[in-house]
This record gives structure tokens, sequence and C-alpha cells, in this order.
């Protein structure tokens, strides 16, 4: 079992937090793999909004907002990592419909078969002006693990991970998302041990 851990690419995969896992930041998040390879794991946490709405972090990057229905969105703390910097985790789009393989944005990563992840300020540009993605998700620093860390974390069942889905990203309410996603594992958090074992 503890080899295919070791080989199992989680990009565009949720990871969900295990009960066990006390960690201050960690516990109960849900996070968006951006990046799953031998040299470790990059993602975004989904689920724990920080104390800035949409609209603030924009009026403190001196961008006006003109899209109303991202003005009390929350901004999200990714993880622990560069927590000034901010990530815009967005639906797929390209610069020429002919090339979907090219991204529009100066420094995106395309995540295979996923979302997109830019970190550049032209995307921020763009949303401003109604000209961007429609579905984001705005999150200062990231999440990220060193060569096999992940997968020790995986062995001691601190994760449950899942194939993600773009609705619980975008469309779940916030609150809802920890249970959300262990829903499309079939199981609910009663279910789980909050102890750790192994058979």
């Amino acid at each position: 079992m503890l080899a295919d851990v070791a080989l199992t690419n989680l990009t565009n995969h949720f990871l969900i937090a295990m009960p066990s896992l006390h960690d201050l930041f960690f516990a109960r998040s849900v996070v968006y793999l951006c990046e799953h390879s031998e040299r470790g794991a990059l993602g975004l946490v989904i689920n724990k909004p920080c104390d800035i709405n949409v609209k603030g972090l924009f009026d403190k990057v001196e961008l006006a907002l003109m899209r109303e229905d991202l003005c009390v969105a929350p901004v999200f703390i990714g993880g622990p990592v560069q927590t000034e910097r901010g990530f815009v985790l967005h639906e797929p789009v390209f610069a020429d419909a002919d090339k979907p393989q090219v991204p529009l944005f100066a420094s995106t990563l395309c995540v295979p078969g996923g979302l997109e992840m830019t970190t550049s300020k032209d995307v921020l540009q763009a949303i401003a002006i109604g000209a961007g993605p429609r579905k984001i998700l705005i999150s200062l620093g990231y999440s990220a693990w060193g060569q096999g860390q992940l997968e020790s974390e995986l062995s001691q069942n601190s994760w449950l991970t899942v194939a993600a889905d773009p609705r619980l990203v975008f469309d779940t309410p916030v609150a809802q998302r920890w249970d959300a996603a262990l829903q499309l594992l079939g199981l609910q958090a009663w279910m789980l041990s909050s102890e750790v074992g192994h058979a």
C-alpha cells in the first residue's frame, strides 16, 4: 500500500485533513494540489478565509474592482509559505482558442486536467475590469511539501485524497467544503476516527 502512495501523482486532487491532523494551520483543511512530483508538492488551501475580502485586496494593490459579484468574496490563506504573495486559482482561460495549451497570463501554472494558478498581476488587472476568468479563488500564501514529505504524511493517515471537483472550489459555501470533500469519497465526518491506527 505504501508503495502505491509513493507512485501516485496527486496533481488536480484534493487533500482532505483527517481529524487526527491537529496542526494549527491544516486542521480540517482542504488543499487543492496544483503540482505533485517526485520533487514535492504545491497546493492552495481552499477553505480557510482570512480577514480581508477581494475588494479590500484590490484596494491594497490600487486596482478598482468593477465586478460587484466579487467584492465581498473572501480572500483565503492558501498556506504558510510566502503569505505576502497572491495566488489566483481560476478556471482555464486561453490566449488563443486554437492553442489551448498557451495560457493568457504572464505567470500561469496550468494544472493538467484541472484548473490554472496565476501569480502575475495581469490576472488581477483583467479581473478588475471584468475581462478575466469568471470563477476565481484568491489566496495569500501557498502550501508546499518537500521531496517525500507528502508521501510520508499520507502513510501516517494525515490526509485523505480524492480527484478534485471545481464545483467545490468555486460554488460550495466555505464552511461546507471540508464535509463536501469527504462526501466525494462517500464519507461523513462521524465515520472517521480521530485516532491513527495501522492494520
